[in-house]
């Protein structure tokens, strides 16, 4: 499998192994490339003390042994929708009601399988979404890319944007939540708004209202399991159709995934993937 890399102009008159470590190639992966002589600045394998500069084409030949092996089961490819792929990434339209990735072993009826059949490769989960939310999701192609899409997650370089309905109606058209979410003590299952949590941001725009519901628009500053529901929950709207937080005999959980941004981190090009919220 071969990578190439742009040299950006932040990265300009780096060394090669400077430039390799500022992308997230894990050492030991840099160990082998440099072993092996397989990398390459623009078509010339040159040793790795060498800087780079704007707009260098740097290749690097990557061999399965280079990483630890991963292997994911083939399920459906028929029920993946994809809203956009390339050769490093995929991101996916997830339906409702369906788990992000296997628990255990022999599951293969996860969206992680189905891309894995669609692709007929190992693709690796870059984040997820709870089961009962839909929309858009993003998965890595190979062990290079997956990493950088971590740190640009970790950076808040990836914009996600939800839509969903909230029980009553809020008091104003704009707020941000900043209340630490941990475990409940009591459900395993659940999340809860306590003091000795993790940080988590949630901020929240009213788009429209019922007569006893309110639409809103979410947008993630932080990324803890089931974040929009435990905030909304914790501050008297929950979200209709949640099982968990707000049980109301709904056909689902009205928490929709529209839309996810990023800058390719190999190409610089924006994506914009966007999926139509269906309720």
């Amino acid at each position: 499998m071969d990578i190439q890399l742009t040299v950006q102009p932040t990265e300009d008159h780096l060394s090669l192994s400077d430039f390799l470590a500022a992308i997230d190639i894990p050492r030991k992966t840099r160990h082998f490339l440099r072993m092996r002589k397989h990398v390459e600045i623009n078509g010339q394998s040159l040793p790795f003390h060498t800087p780079v500069k704007t707009g260098d084409k740097v290749t690097l030949h990557i061999q399965q042994d280079d990483y630890p092996k991963h292997h994911v089961l083939r399920g459906d490819k028929t029920l993946v929708d994809v809203l956009y792929e390339d050769e490093h990434l995929i991101i996916v339209n997830k339906p409702c009601h369906m788990k992000t990735h296997p628990n255990q072993p022999q599951e293969k009826d996860t969206l992680l399988n189905h891309v894995a059949a669609y692709l007929d490769s190992d693709p690796y989960v870059v984040h997820r979404l709870d089961m009962e939310t839909s929309g858009c999701i993003l998965f890595a192609k190979n062990p290079v890319i997956l990493p950088l899409l971590g740190r640009m997650l970790e950076r808040k370089d990836i914009k996600r944007y939800y839509e969903a309905i909230a029980r009553g109606h809020l008091t104003e058209p704009y707020l941000v939540i900043d209340q630490p979410i941990a475990r409940d003590k009591k459900d395993k299952r659940k999340r809860c708004v306590d003091k000795k949590g993790k940080k988590a941001i949630t901020r929240v725009t009213v788009l429209d209202e019922t007569a006893t519901d309110t639409r809103i628009m979410c947008e993630l500053d932080t990324g803890r399991t089931h974040q929009i529901r435990v905030h909304l929950a914790a501050i008297g709207h929950p979200l209709k159709g949640d099982p968990l937080y707000h049980p109301d005999n709904q056909p689902r959980l009205y928490l929709h995934a529209y839309e996810l941004v990023l800058k390719h981190p190999l190409t610089q090009q924006t994506i914009v993937a966007h999926s139509d919220t269906p309720f």
